[in-house]
């Protein structure tokens, strides 16, 4: 058996490499953090049409305001003020396949349709399957945008506008939109993490490593939270708010 290797990263006595560039004289200074970003986790050079799709996604990702994750960063913030990490981390745990993350699942799906011989017949079995099973499909819908998630709207006509990109992942969305509004009989908006899942997969990101992304960009929506925790506290107020809401129902005094 071989020993494993690594090709992130190496140091020297008078200097560091990234993958093949030299740390100080060809990357600080150079690049942005989205380039380095994109080279260390896809092991190639970044082009214009990566940094303008990962962009648009980060920021899109970044900040959803009082969602669990912001929740939990808050409240372990206020537990432990002087473990800034720990809060953040805290938040990040909730980034899954129910919130911020669910990218992954939905560019599953895209990823059978991209692949499939006949990607309509394809997109009806996933649709009807997933009605059937009265489970949530992944991409679509929304509790508060209606009848379009206009974050969804605004990605797409990015993705769609890049003349680099294949379309393979874009064309898988909207043949499963269309073919989810035929068979529900009214129209289902694309959420943003359905357009995230196209957009990443038009770039090649490997759908498992896609979450990654929900995880880098939300770091930095949670630090704003710990921000503003720090110079308008809410955490005790949240704890107090659950404790007075929940009432205790049980045989104790």
């Amino acid at each position: 058996m071989n020993a494993p290797v690594t090709r992130l990263c190496t140091h020297s006595l008078t200097g560091m490499h990234y993958r093949d560039a030299d740390l100080v004289e060809e990357l600080i200074g150079h690049k942005t953090f989205t380039e380095v970003m994109f080279m260390q986790i896809m092991g190639r050079a970044a082009r214009p049409t990566d940094l303008r799709v990962v962009d648009a996604v980060l920021i899109t990702l970044m900040e959803h305001g009082l969602t669990p994750s912001a929740i939990a960063t808050r409240l372990v913030y206020m537990s432990a003020p002087e473990n800034l990490q720990g809060a953040v981390s805290a938040g990040l745990l909730a980034v899954g396949s129910q919130f911020v993350g669910t990218m992954e699942n939905c560019a599953g799906l895209l990823g059978r349709l991209v692949d499939a011989a006949d990607p309509e017949a394809e997109a009806r079995d996933i649709v009807l399957g997933y009605r059937e099973s009265r489970a949530h499909l992944p991409g679509f819908g929304h509790h508060l945008h209606k009848p379009d998630d206009p974050r969804a709207l605004k990605l797409l006509a990015l993705g769609e506008a890049e003349a680099e990109l294949p379309g393979h992942w874009l064309r898988a969305l909207r043949l499963l939109a269309r073919v989810v509004d035929d068979i529900h009989g009214r129209h289902i908006t694309i959420n943003a993490t359905g357009a995230v899942a196209a957009l990443l997969g038009e770039i090649g990101v490997p759908t498992a490593l896609m979450r990654g992304f929900a995880v880098i960009s939300r770091a930095a929506g949670l630090v704003s939270h710990i921000a503003e925790e720090q110079q308008e506290p809410s955490g005790r107020f949240i704890w107090d708010t659950i404790d007075h809401a929940i009432p205790y129902v049980g045989k104790g005094r």
